[in-house]
């Protein structure tokens, strides 16, 4: 699991936030800009993803997929889920409303070693892609792999957008899902559910298929380690009536009121996010 910054005194009796525990205060982490800050320590410089990079990969990354995605990705995450968290999923059923087309799944961003995992949980046996940073491709060894795994990352500027659109063309056209996380940036076990834009929402609107979410809330139960249950909401369809400008807003929205809603269920607090004042700004500067 990522490491990251904690900013007070506190400390928690989970051995993934703090090894050296000394009290079962929660700690707090202090925040400026939901959209904006990230608070993985991971240090990676990403590689350029420009109009050479190849998103399709041939027969070799069609091999690597069967291998590496089916035959271990997701029979090992399925163990550490349930092993580590006992990962329950609810209403996994409402996504047979999505047989024989390709659809997008959104969920909230707040665990680096299971959120890579939960999305082929919850869509099992469909295959997930999933729209992802540069940072996912360029790590050394495992960035070779990731694009077997489903990893489309995003492109810098104009030239290699073409590219990346085809991608997320094929992914849907083939009938497979498309997972985005629109909160961008990993939050370790933050419990609500952070302000995102509507930027990504334009690919349902161009593809018109249906759009499914999933929240992933930390629960109580026996032991130091907290349940993950997953809820899932959707199908969500475009509302055509609307003008094409609001489209993907309203079905943003729509998307956000229902991992909201479904965020409530956690009732375990391992961190504390707190919104930065003006004054503690300042007095940091």
């Amino acid at each position: 699991m990522e490491p990251f910054p904690l900013e007070s005194e506190g400390r928690i009796c989970y051995n993934e936030i703090v090894m050296k525990t000394t009290s079962c205060e929660t700690p707090v982490i202090y925040y400026d800009n939901e959209l904006e800050d990230e608070f993985s320590e991971a240090q990676i410089t990403p590689r350029k993803i420009d109009e050479h990079y190849d998103y399709d990969g041939g027969v070799l990354r069609k091999i690597g997929r069967f291998f590496l995605y089916r035959g271990i990705a997701r029979p090992f995450g399925f163990l550490f889920l349930k092993i580590k968290y006992h990962h329950k999923i609810v209403n996994r059923k409402c996504l047979k409303q999505a047989r024989g087309t390709g659809f997008y799944l959104y969920g909230n961003h707040t665990n680096a070693m299971a959120d890579p995992f939960i999305p082929s949980m919850i869509t099992y046996p469909v295959g997930v892609y999933a729209i992802a940073h540069p940072n996912n491709v360029s790590m050394p060894v495992l960035g070779r792999l990731t694009p077997a795994l489903g990893a489309i990352p995003l492109p810098d500027g104009k030239a290699a957008l073409k590219n990346f659109t085809e991608a997320i063309d094929r992914a849907i056209s083939k009938k497979n899902c498309v997972i985005i996380y629109p909160e961008a940036h990993i939050w370790p076990f933050y419990t609500g559910i952070r302000n995102f834009k509507d930027a990504s929402f334009r690919y349902p609107v161009k593809h018109d298929v249906p759009v499914f979410c999933f929240t992933n809330t930390y629960q109580k139960k026996r032991g130091k380690t907290p349940q993950i249950v997953t809820y899932v909401e959707g199908p969500f369809f475009v509302d055509k009536s609307l003008p094409h400008k609001d489209q993907k807003k309203d079905l943003r929205d729509r998307v956000y009121a229902a991992m909201k809603k479904n965020a409530e269920h956690s009732n375990v607090e391992l961190v504390r996010y707190v919104k930065r004042e003006p004054a503690d700004q300042t007095s940091n500067n």
